[in-house]
């Protein structure tokens, strides 16, 4: 297992927004991340400079690579453009962070 790490930006003013469309995530996006061996996957908002910082498991066998092929995640980055910093794909930019620290 190792964890994965990045962060995205969030449009001033979609703090709530982006709160209630993952509180109300889809149960297939859910399904699909599962599948692809993401486990324990949180986001984390920094209020002052809008910075969304994203911590993620992947078992050792994911298949994370090929989410961006799949129609469910093409539907939620879509859905998502609005709020936030995204590619001409739809993809959010993140931005992978490197880890230098951790306890167990």
């Amino acid at each position: 297992m190792m964890r994965n790490a990045f962060k995205m930006k969030l449009h001033k003013g979609f703090e709530a927004e982006y709160k209630r469309r993952h509180d109300e995530i889809w149960p297939e996006l859910a399904a699909e991340l599962q599948k692809a061996g993401i486990s324990d996957y949180s986001i984390f908002l920094d209020e002052e400079t809008l910075t969304l910082f994203a911590v993620q498991k992947l078992s050792d066998n994911n298949s994370a690579d090929n989410l961006p092929n799949t129609e469910i995640v093409k539907k939620w980055w879509a859905y998502m453009k609005d709020i936030m910093d995204s590619n001409p794909d739809n993809s959010p930019v993140c931005k992978p962070l490197r880890e230098v620290f951790h306890i167990d």
